[in-house]
């Protein structure tokens, strides 16, 4: 007979898996809707040109893509960022300004696995739409901050790294190179952190050795790491780069009036690869610097307009559920989950079965969780099977209870037992676990 394993990169979560995750996504969804962020969801499945759309043709090589039964090229979403730009497009005049959406969803990406990278994982997704101010990046930052903060994590278990693609592109105009080179730089600074001087090796095949002087300049600038290094090395040039700083003053004046700043670095190694970015990115890491990056985002203005939607500021973050998950086992922050009912019934024969299943249902329809023996099995090995249920009390409805209409309840934790008449049953319970 064959044996039938999981697919490679695709997860599976028995119970105390799933516990774990939902508990991630609980405090996720919790610190959302805290911030004012409405929830959507969207298709699993849609047009391959829908991503060839945003991120080109070679995007395919990464998506688990097919043609359908009736004709149509198709891909498991990759990301969300392209479906929500066409959900806003699609209705964007009848939408509320600003336009705060988050989702919790699944994803998929074929992919070379690694630690923290697999081929299906869940985001959580947060956006803005229709605000083109940097006050959009404060409270997205503020979001993704407590989105880690509310797990237990403090500043000393990871930092926000923030940057600015647009004052890249000021700062390599203002030293003269076109935008075809500045782009060819923005690949070498995404790539020099891992890569160093081999980062620029397609800089050099695309346009000639670049000019030391310019190149020390570029490396200088990438060191930047404070507000007080960026006004320092902008004063100089005026023009865009100097009207630039006035938006790093707002975000970062924000953050610090919200007590943020201890979270956040000025990091100009981070331009995030992706080139429909279009001003301020960040990424958030753990400090030890052990795992890949935890969430990263950015401005997109121009993408909802270019999927077919009207112009429309937008800005967005991400965090991936398995890198993030295997911070807080890390830290210790991922609790153990115990599954147990608040009430095992021990039942007699079949009478008292009958008698004890309509309390088990009035029991379940007012939120109580309760478990019997689905079969019936001697008194001794249910009393047994109540105390591993981990149970707060049992109900024993014996025969003898049962003739003389009333119920015994045991206290699992110091085994007390007394006798209830079967119509106060309800209040009992009820008054023993609001007073427990």
């Amino acid at each position: 007979m064959a044996t039938f394993q999981t697919l490679p990169g695709f997860r599976e979560f028995y119970p105390e898996d799933l516990a774990r995750r939902n508990h991630v996504f609980r405090l996720w969804r919790q610190t959302a809707v805290n911030f004012g962020f409405a929830e959507y969801d969207a298709p699993v499945l849609e047009p391959l040109e829908l991503y060839k759309a945003k991120s080109g043709e070679e995007i395919e090589a990464q998506l688990f893509s097919f043609t359908d039964k009736g004709g149509r090229d198709v891909a498991l979403r990759p990301e969300m960022t392209p479906t929500v730009c066409r959900l806003v497009g699609a209705k964007a005049n009848a939408l509320k300004r600003p336009i705060k959406w988050f989702s919790i969803a699944e994803f998929y990406r074929y992919e070379r696995m690694q630690k923290g990278r697999g081929r299906c994982f869940n985001q959580f997704n947060a956006d803005i739409f229709g605000e083109p101010g940097p006050e959009a990046e404060i409270e997205l930052i503020a979001l993704l901050v407590q989105c880690l903060c509310a797990f237990g994590l403090t500043e000393q278990d990871f930092y926000v790294r923030l940057s600015d693609r647009n004052l890249w592109f000021y700062y390599l105009e203002a030293l003269g190179l076109d935008d075809a080179r500045i782009r060819a730089v923005l690949g070498a600074v995404d790539r020099y952190e891992k890569y160093g001087d081999d980062a620029f090796k397609g800089y050099t095949e695309q346009f000639g050795a670049l000019d030391p002087a310019l190149k020390e300049k570029i490396l200088a600038f990438l060191q930047i790491k404070s507000l007080a290094a960026l006004e320092q090395t902008l004063a100089n040039l005026g023009g865009k780069p100097a009207e630039r700083l006035a938006d790093w003053r707002k975000v970062m004046g924000g953050l610090e009036a919200m007590g943020l700043t201890r979270f956040v670095t000025v990091d100009l190694g981070v331009v995030r690869g992706l080139a429909y970015y279009t001003g301020f990115v960040f990424e958030a890491f753990d400090r030890k610097g052990e795992l890949r990056a935890l969430a990263g985002g950015g401005r997109y203005d121009d993408l909802v307009q270019k999927l077919g939607g009207p112009a429309l500021p937008a800005v967005g973050f991400a965090i991936g559920d398995m890198t993030f998950s295997l911070l807080l086992e890390q830290r210790g922050l991922m609790p153990t989950f115990v599954s147990a009912p608040d009430v095992y019934c021990v039942i007699g024969g079949e009478a008292a079965r009958r008698t004890a299943f309509a309390d088990i249902q009035a029991l379940r329809a007012s939120g109580r969780r309760v478990e019997y023996p689905l079969k019936e099995v001697a008194f001794g090995k249910q009393f047994k099977q109540a105390a591993d249920s981990g149970a707060r009390i049992a109900l024993i409805y014996g025969d003898d209870e049962v003739a003389k209409g009333v119920v015994k309840i045991r206290d699992l934790r110091d085994r007390s037992e007394h006798e209830v008449r079967a119509g106060d049953l309800f209040t009992v319970v009820r008054d023993f676990f609001a007073a427990d």
